[in-house]
């Protein structure tokens, strides 16, 4: 054992050093009071949580987890970042997103923390013969633009090339993507593009313009469709080798190809999830660039999931995004959009956009996330599931390119269906609030007015559907919504408390969180006959409930209730149904706001 001087700054030097084993144990006695008997790796099992892919999160990671070397930043498989010095240098690219024409707004963001523009054109977004009103004022030699214009990109990427000749712009300072992704319009869609138009203008970049791609491989509608983070990587996996065969055929050499493509990915709140995400898609595709012959780092262009994104009480998106954000950055993106608060409500307004760029702002200058490069190198954690995403991600690629590549599973409907049996399966977590949805599932403010916006233009669709984790609450508490407009009450449920507040408080409290998500205003002043409500719901502790729950609920139903609930588990006469955590809170508000008559 090594000793260290006595600088007075010693910390539990005279202890040994505690085990794995000494903390299994320590474990196994915890679990013990809860009923469990087991013992060794079942009781750290037994801790763990089960993600998405067949991924499972454990308590506590080790030295004995080991992952694959990572390697160092700048260098295959780039697992540590695409750049030795990271973002280091000035952080990432700020990329701030417009589908309006508003006046100075894109002006303003890069006036004002931005650094970039991803400017959607065509359907869904700013009209094509738009594009110069949209960049007037901004200087083209500095900021680079992205183009998002669908099935119009061939005559958007024209109107750009134009601006940048007009305005004089040298070839050699035109930085940005022209947005080519025939098979991500398609995945919108479900409507093939000839791949001719897009490799002409990657042949054009690639000879006349050092600084510009022709194409991006958007995995969004894949994550929008519901899909896990392994079938986000995978798909986009498969359309970038399906891009690079079409190049290559096209003329370029598997270099310059693979030099035309930007990958981008959504980032979630689920900030480790995110962070071995981006890790993971930068081994692979160094990965497919080494088989193919063009080794070479991925170009990342990483955005807050519109998924995450709540309708109500959209101010938490503040902080979802501040946190997807974070994860970005600490994943190593090169580009991130931060999404505004309000982007699920319509077109964002001045405060919302400003709320973004600042986000990026405050990561990048005043928490100085980009000083470091990968931090998360060496977490075993991260590292440990950075590995076990890649594989997964790894597996599901190979299945697309078994069953004939991306455009194959595309159409023969193969990828619609695992993304929405994904999509299931967590729709069910978040029904049971397993997957919680703060001030939508948990929190919600009933008396808070909803922020209204101007509508978006309505995004190109047909093809793979766009899901939302509020979706299931969104639909009833509009019920509630509509209930109150009719009627100027919202659907009530009585709280009969039993007892001293120590015994009810915890129970009440669930209770109301519960019926609030599905816009039933709970009650808990007076007796039931004042409340207005025609249901009610017993809120007690085991104890009392045996005491008395079955004489409180034949007073409730003399009193007037039509049905009665109780807050926890049990087998009481008189009680129709039960509430508790992990039932199917979709399921039982659907249920109660039925009987209710609200429509």
């Amino acid at each position: 054992m090594t000793v260290l001087p006595d600088d007075g700054l010693s910390l539990a030097a005279e202890f040994p050093d505690a085990t794995h084993e000494q903390w299994q144990r320590l474990v196994e006695g915890v679990l013990r009071k809860s009923g469990k008997e087991v013992s060794g790796a079942a009781a750290e099992d037994a801790l763990s949580t089960t993600l998405e892919d067949g991924l499972r999160t454990r308590p506590l990671y080790t030295a004995r987890d080991t992952a694959p070397d990572p390697g160092l930043p700048g260098f295959a498989p780039y697992v540590r970042g695409s750049r030795p010095e990271g973002n280091t240098a000035g952080g990432w690219d700020v990329r701030q997103r417009h589908a309006a024409l508003t006046e100075n707004a894109a002006l303003a963001d890069l006036e004002n923390g931005g650094t970039s523009l991803w400017l959607v054109l065509g359907e869904g977004g700013i009209p094509v013969t738009g594009l110069a009103g949209a960049l007037e004022g901004v200087y083209l030699d500095l900021a680079p633009v992205v183009l998002d214009a669908g099935r119009d990109t061939e005559q958007a990427a024209e109107a750009l090339l134009r601006l940048y000749a007009e305005k004089g712009v040298d070839a050699g300072a035109v930085r940005g993507n022209l947005g080519g992704d025939p098979l991500g319009y398609e995945a919108r869609t479900a409507t093939p593009l000839d791949f001719a138009p897009y490799a002409a203008l990657a042949r054009r970049c690639a000879g006349q313009y050092p600084g510009l791609r022709a194409l991006t491989v958007d995995a969004l509608p894949y994550h929008e469709a519901g899909g896990s983070a392994a079938q986000e990587l995978g798909a986009s996996l498969a359309t970038g080798v399906a891009y690079l065969r079409e190049l290559t055929e096209a003329g370029l050499s598997v270099e310059h190809a693979a030099g035309q493509l930007e990958f981008r990915y959504a980032a979630t709140a689920d900030q480790f999830l995110t962070v071995a995400k981006l890790r993971a898609a930068r081994r692979l595709w160094a990965r497919v660039a080494e088989l193919c012959g063009a080794p070479g780092a991925q170009v990342q262009h990483v955005v807050t999931s519109p998924v995450m994104m709540a309708r109500r009480d959209p101010w938490v998106n503040m902080l979802r995004t501040t946190v997807a954000t974070l994860a970005a950055g600490v994943g190593g993106a090169d580009s991130v959009t931060v999404l505004p608060f309000d982007h699920a409500l319509g077109l964002p307004d001045a405060f919302a956009r400003r709320i973004a760029r600042n986000t990026s702002t405050i990561l990048i200058e005043e928490s100085h996330l980009a000083r470091v490069v990968d931090p998360a190198g060496g977490s075993w954690y991260v590292e440990r599931l950075t590995d076990e995403l890649a594989q997964a991600a790894w597996e599901f690629f190979r299945s697309i390119e078994r069953d004939g590549g991306q455009a194959a599973v595309l159409r023969s409907g193969r990828l619609r269906t695992d993304l929405a049996t994904t999509w299931a399966e967590r729709s069910k977590r978040l029904a049971k609030r397993r997957e919680p949805i703060t001030g939508v599932s948990e929190f919600p403010l009933l008396a808070e007015k909803p922020v209204e916006r101007e509508p978006a233009p309505e995004p190109p669709s047909g093809g793979l559907p766009r899901v939302r984790r509020d979706e299931a609450y969104e639909e009833l508490r509009a019920r509630s919504d509509a209930h109150l407009a009719a009627t100027g009450a919202r659907p009530r449920v009585f709280l009969a408390a039993l007892g001293s507040a120590a015994e009810y408080t915890a129970r009440a409290t669930f209770a109301a969180n519960l019926f609030q998500a599905g816009g039933i205003e709970p009650v808990t002043e007076g007796g039931y006959e004042d409340s207005g409500a025609t249901e009610a719901v017993l809120c007690s502790s085991d104890a009392l409930y045996a005491e008395q729950a079955e004489q409180a609920a034949e007073s409730l139903r003399a009193a007037g209730a039509r049905h009665v609930f109780l807050a926890g588990r049990g087998e009481y006469a008189g009680i129709d149904s039960y509430v508790f955590a992990g039932c199917d809170a979709v399921d039982v508000l659907s249920a109660t706001l039925d009987r209710m008559g609200v429509s």
